[in-house]
């Protein structure tokens, strides 16, 4: 089924990444998303390292305080969110990495 948008209604974004490319080639490639649903909106996502997200956020100069932080997987993986606008498209920025368990902490007798 057809929403009946083209490859052109999604300019926008895909402007917008390639911006990102000159501009960012030196940074860890994300996984990209471009979407009908979302035809103004770019989504770079991060698996397994928090700090490819932080690098990206800082040179998308998103501020700290716009990052929400959750988790999922029944608490077992953590899940950075933010959001700004590059090249006039909505970027959307999300990790994902695992929430390790402490270690144990051993009680001397």
């Amino acid at each position: 089924m057809s929403d009946g948008l083209t490859l052109n209604d999604l300019v926008v974004p895909l402007r917008a990444l390639r911006q990102l490319v000159a501009d960012f080639g030196r940074l860890t490639a994300p996984t990209v998303q471009v979407s009908t649903i979302w035809p103004d909106r770019l989504e770079l996502s991060f698996h397994g390292d928090l700090s490819d997200f932080e690098a990206w956020r800082e040179a998308l100069a998103i501020t700290p305080d716009a990052v929400t932080y959750r988790t999922q997987s029944a608490g077992r993986t953590r899940v950075l969110l933010a959001s700004g606008e590059y090249a006039g498209a909505a970027v959307k920025l999300v990790a994902y990495a695992d929430l390790h368990a402490p270690a144990p902490v051993r009680v001397s007798a």
